[in-house]
C-alpha cells in the first residue's frame, strides 16, 4: 500500500532532518514549506524532490496544500519536530498490508528536553494520541489559526501499539514561549468568530483546566513539568481572552484612514 508521509514546517533548519531521515520507510515524503528564511528548504531537498513553497496564516489551507500534494491513497502526517519511532514504522508497514479502517489513533511521546514527560498533557496545550495515520479524503482541517478543529470520515480503527517522539518543547522558557505564541494567535481567531468574550468564565478555566491537567491527568506525578503544563493549560484561554480585549482597544484607538 503506497503511503504519503507529509511535513509541515516553518524555519526548522535545527529540527528537520532528524525528522525526515526516519520517514525512509514510506513511499514518498511531501514537505510544506510555509514562508521559510532559514535553511529548512535545502535540508527538505535533501530528502525528497517533493516541495510545496508557500505562505499561509492558516493551519488549515497550510495541512490542506501538502494532503492534496499526497500521490498515496495513505498518508502519515508528522511534524517537524516529530520522530517516527523503529517500532511505529514497522507497525505502520504490517498494518497497511490489510487495513481495516480508514484511519488510526498514533501515542504520542511528549518530551520537555531530554525528559519524557507522561503525564498531565491537555486541555489545549498538548495532546496523547492524535489520529495522523489516515486515507487521503477522510481528514478535514478547518482554518482556525491556533488548535484548528479537526473533523473525519471513515472508520475509526484502534490506537497503535506504538507511537511517535515529540519534542514539544525544549525547556520551561520554551514552554512558556508556546503560551504566548498560541495565546497571540487565539486572540486573532477570537476576533474572527468571537467567543470566551466574558471575563468571569475564563477566570473559571484557568482553574478548572489547572485541576484537569495536575489532578485528573496526574500532572502531579511529574514534578515541576506537571505544575507547569498545568498552569500554562489554565492560563491560556485567560491570555487569549485579554490579548484578544487588547486588540480590539487598539483597533477602537486607530484613527480612520484618510480617503485616497
Amino acid at each position: 500500500m503506497f503511503l504519503s508521509a507529509l511535513v509541515v514546517a516553518h524555519n526548522e533548519e535545527s529540527r528537520l532532518a532528524a525528522c525526515l531521515s526516519r520517514l525512509g520507510f514510506c513511499d514518498e515524503i511531501v514537505v510544506v514549506l510555509d514562508r521559510c528564511t532559514d535553511a529548512s528548504r535545502d535540508i527538505a531537498a535533501r530528502f525528497t524532490p517533493r516541495l510545496i513553497e508557500g505562505a499561509w496564516d492558516r493551519e488549515g489551507p497550510r495541512r490542506h496544500a501538502g494532503i492534496d500534494a499526497c500521490q498515496g491513497p495513505w498518508i502519515l502526517e508528522v511534524d517537524a519536530d516529530e520522530h517516527v519511532t523503529p517500532a511505529m514504522a514497522q507497525e505502520v508497514m504490517a498494518l497497511l498490508k490489510n487495513p481495516t479502517a480508514q484511519r488510526y489513533l498514533v501515542p504520542i511521546n511528549n518530551y520537555i528536553g531530554s525528559r519524557l514527560v507522561k503525564q498531565g498533557w491537555g486541555a489545549s496545550f498538548g495532546i496523547r494520541n492524535k489520529w495522523c495515520l489516515f486515507q487521503k479524503g477522510t481528514k478535514h482541517w478547518h482554518d482556525q489559526r491556533v488548535h484548528p478543529q479537526v473533523t473525519y470520515q471513515g472508520l475509526a480503527g484502534p490506537r497503535l501499539s506504538h507511537g511517535i517522539d515529540h519534542f514539544v518543547d525544549d525547556n520551561i522558557t520554551d514552554m512558556i514561549a508556546r503560551l504566548n505564541r498560541y495565546s497571540a494567535a487565539k486572540a486573532l481567531d477570537m476576533g474572527d468568530t468571537p467567543h470566551w468574550t466574558r471575563l468571569w468564565p475564563n477566570i473559571r478555566r484557568l482553574f478548572s483546566r489547572f485541576f484537569h491537567c495536575y489532578v485528573k491527568r496526574q500532572g502531579y506525578k511529574e514534578g515541576v513539568y506537571g505544575l507547569c503544563i498545568a498552569l500554562c493549560a489554565g492560563l491560556f484561554p485567560l491570555l487569549s481572552y485579554i490579548k484578544y480585549q487588547e486588540l480590539k482597544d487598539q483597533n477602537h484607538a486607530a484613527p480612520p484612514k484618510k480617503p485616497t
